[in-house]
């Protein structure tokens, strides 16, 4: 299995380019954390899609949360550094693919960029494409798969184990949410997690379609 390169090296780029606007702080490495929006939107409090449509069925970002190998994280460091979204123009396209707001009210996405922005951007210096997990067979069907081979297919593409998050529907089942990748603190390379976030994940998991 393969990622698809050309959205990978997007997405590395919108990275990089975050990671160049931050504040310096200490912090050990990258959560790289892309969310399954089928998995937003299938549950009790339900999802709105942006003002731009319905996102693509594939993974998105939620974020690039700095962290430490403690298990603590740095947020909310600069009260002065103001999100700007004139910064953003040359890559506000990729941002509105990659990076869609499913809550709601539906929304431009400027919101949710800008919490981001003042929570974990402030706090740093200077991909998961959904893998083709398809060819593993697993997809968005709503069927359930095991946690270890969800785990393996997203290694095997991506070189490094991910960090998986689940959620409950609006029936109880465990699903696919959000997957994470550690990243260095350049922003630029994949790298082995020092410590992964508390799961409660269940040993089979969902894969809701969207």
């Amino acid at each position: 299995m393969k990622y698809n390169s050309s959205i990978l090296i997007i997405k590395l780029l919108i990275i990089q380019y975050l990671s160049a606007l931050c504040v310096a702080q200490d912090f050990d490495f990258f959560y790289f954390v892309q969310q399954w929006p089928g998995a937003y939107c299938d549950t009790k409090q339900s999802c709105c899609y942006p003002k731009t449509g319905k996102p693509a069925a594939d993974f998105s970002i939620h974020g690039l949360w700095p962290n430490n190998k403690d298990g603590s994280w740095p947020s909310n460091c600069d009260p002065d550094s103001v999100f700007d979204r004139s910064e953003l123009s040359e890559i506000m396209s990729s941002l509105q693919q990659d990076w869609p707001s499913l809550s709601c009210p539906s929304s431009n996405g400027f919101r949710f960029w800008s919490h981001e922005w003042e929570k974990h951007g402030t706090c740093s210096e200077s991909e998961m494409d959904q893998r083709d997990l398809k060819a593993s067979g697993i997809e968005p069907d709503d069927e359930f798969y095991t946690m270890d081979s969800i785990v393996e297919a997203i290694k095997e593409g991506a070189g490094h184990a991910p960090g998986i998050e689940c959620n409950r529907d609006s029936a109880g089942n465990s699903q696919l949410y959000q997957v994470y990748m550690c990243v260095d603190t350049s922003g630029a390379n994949f790298i082995d997690c020092p410590v992964f976030p508390r799961s409660k994940c269940g040993s089979r998991i969902q894969f809701p379609k969207f």
